[in-house]
């Protein structure tokens, strides 16, 4: 029970590693606020949670709604001790072919809304004497990868944030850290099995990324968020953890 009495907010919670890390702290004694833009989908998750869990149905890329949801989370529980920034998507496409509008939309999601979160987090944080914050970044932040330009420059900005979080807030006792996985087996991808010529090819592909010549569980994702989460890592702060299967190691 790591943590037992924590109260923890989880983004983009309604399926993927959201969902296996809402789980996973509740598992570990946590009241966690399973927060998605797809309600349904975070219904689902706190209610497989049981009452340990409410769910939040937000847009993160606005603030009025994030703060909404930090009244909801006080309203619920009293007051917050983790945040999980985990929100975000990807888009194929370079800096020449991605339309203006779907660059905007990509880095909302996946900065922007780490900005917005943590904005009106910390005050709540402040009030219990400090706690974590953790951050979805992602291994491209480290090296890269073709045609996914805007995620790309998104999650090398949440990384980067993820530092700057860590020195602003050292002194109120709230440690801020980044996890940057590879790849990690998802809905996102079995939609594309759906609309790939040869998905057997596509899957392998997928495997050969990394050294392991596997993808990912989110469960394994969960883990090292529960890890940053929690006092195992008391002396661990504006830190990116790859957890990729050795891909960055190429």
């Amino acid at each position: 029970m790591r943590l037992e009495g924590k109260i923890a907010i989880v983004t983009g919670a309604a399926a993927g590693i959201g969902a296996a890390t809402a789980k996973l702290f509740a598992v570990e004694g946590a009241r966690v606020v399973v927060a998605d833009w797809n309600g349904e989908g975070a219904r689902a998750v706190a209610s497989e949670i049981g009452d340990a869990a409410i769910a939040v149905t937000v847009d993160v890329r606005v603030e009025a709604e994030v703060m909404a949801m930090m009244a909801r989370t006080r309203e619920a529980f009293g007051g917050l001790d983790i945040l999980v920034n985990n929100a975000g998507k990807g888009l194929i496409g370079d800096v020449v072919s991605i339309a203006e509008s779907d660059w905007d939309d990509i880095v909302s999601i996946n900065l922007k809304s780490v900005y917005l979160c943590s904005k009106h987090a910390i005050p709540l944080l402040r009030e219990r004497g400090g706690g974590a914050i953790v951050n979805t970044a992602s291994n491209v932040a480290q090296v890269g990868i073709r045609a996914r330009a805007a995620y790309v420059a998104a999650k090398g900005g949440v990384a980067a944030l993820t530092r700057a979080m860590a020195l602003d807030y050292a002194g109120d006792s709230i440690r801020v850290n980044a996890v940057a996985p590879g790849v990690i087996w998802s809905s996102y991808y079995e939609k594309m099995l759906e609309t790939v010529p040869d998905p057997e090819a596509f899957v392998a592909a997928l495997k050969a990324r990394a050294p392991m010549n596997r993808m990912g569980a989110p469960e394994e994702i969960a883990s090292m968020m529960l890890w940053l989460a929690c006092e195992d890592s008391s002396f661990a702060t504006g830190a990116l953890f790859t957890v990729d299967g050795g891909m960055t190691a190429w």
